[in-house]
């Protein structure tokens, strides 16, 4: 009972995926098993190759080791239940599991969208601060930063999370998407919920749009930095430095920019919307590993020693 009138209060979710896709849920279950093992394959050897080889010891790969973990708790955190959904053996999420994947989905997003910052900044020194960059970006400092970004991304959406979980639920249980999204989620939510929607808006601005500008500045100051340089080829080794970076960011807010568009525009399906989304939980833990590993000779270095090792090894012993 409640407000004394009869309504059920709802006790678990029902997940629905792509809905107007479940004829082809055996494609799509395919196309996202293939995209988890090679996310994770892709990442967890980027997480191997840092942390075994020492030239790798540096505050550049330090963060893409924490991009790299990242990545992979963002894969595990949505993937394995969009499988069970998609191969129909189990559509149902409790509640306490559907705010938790809410709570450390967009923690783990948060920290992501810090880490980015950070990575902007640490080029930013290594270009217009370069005779400094030892010194400022030390490792003892760089651990303080990482620290702080983990912490304030699972500060930043504790209070929207708990006033989401302790909202009366008792219309629908029919979540339209591949993951415990907050607004559809507190779409299906008794009452007003007006305000707590509108201060989860405020908070995830805030958390998406002060990153954002910190780069934008970042990124000025170097190009500023680059113009003023007087060789052609010490431009070209500035840009070298920021290249991966520069992608990664680009991929990483556009596809943010198409999850915004895709949700706004009334004319697009909702399983379009819902694809899209898709896309900007998926496309960059998948496409990261790639990028670094194709333009950092370090990386792809330190991958064909420890794979020759491992073959001369597996040789001798035979």
């Amino acid at each position: 009972l409640m407000g004394g009138t009869n309504v059920t209060l709802l006790s678990e979710f029902i997940m629905l995926g792509l809905p107007g896709l479940q004829e082809h849920n055996t494609a799509l279950f395919t196309f996202f098993l293939i995209l988890i093992l090679a996310t994770l394959l892709g990442n967890l050897l980027i997480v191997v190759l840092i942390s075994l080889d020492h030239r790798l010891h540096t505050p550049m790969y330090f963060f893409l080791w924490n991009l790299a973990v990242l990545d992979v708790l963002i894969t595990v955190t949505v993937i394995p239940k969009l499988l069970a959904v998609l191969s129909g053996h189990d559509k149902t999420i409790s509640f306490f599991g559907c705010f938790a994947q809410m709570y450390f989905f967009i923690s783990f997003a948060a920290v992501e969208a810090y880490l980015v910052a950070v990575m902007a900044y640490d080029r930013y020194v290594a270009i217009v601060k370069p005779l400094h960059y030892n010194n400022v970006m030390s490792m003892r400092v760089c651990i303080t930063m990482m620290a702080s970004i983990w912490v304030l991304g699972f500060l930043a959406p504790l209070t929207s999370v708990i006033l989401a979980s302790t909202s009366s639920y008792c219309g629908s249980n029919h979540i339209l998407h591949i993951v415990c999204d907050y607004p559809t989620v507190m779409s299906l939510a008794c009452g007003d919920v007006t305000a707590q929607v509108n201060l989860a808006l405020c908070l995830a601005m805030a958390g998406i749009y002060i990153p954002v500008l910190f780069v934008l500045w970042s990124y000025y100051r170097i190009i500023c930095s680059v113009i003023k340089m007087k060789t052609l080829q010490s431009r070209k080794k500035a840009f070298s430095m920021c290249s991966s970076h520069v992608i990664v960011v680009f991929l990483y807010y556009m596809s943010s920019a198409v999850v915004y568009i895709g949700m706004r525009v009334e004319g697009i399906p909702r399983d379009g919307r819902i694809f899209s989304g898709a896309v900007h939980y998926f496309l960059t833990p998948f496409i990261n590993p790639i990028i670094y590993s194709l333009s950092h000779e370090k990386i792809k270095a330190a991958a064909h020693r420890y794979l020759r090792l491992n073959v001369s090894i597996q040789h001798t012993a035979k």
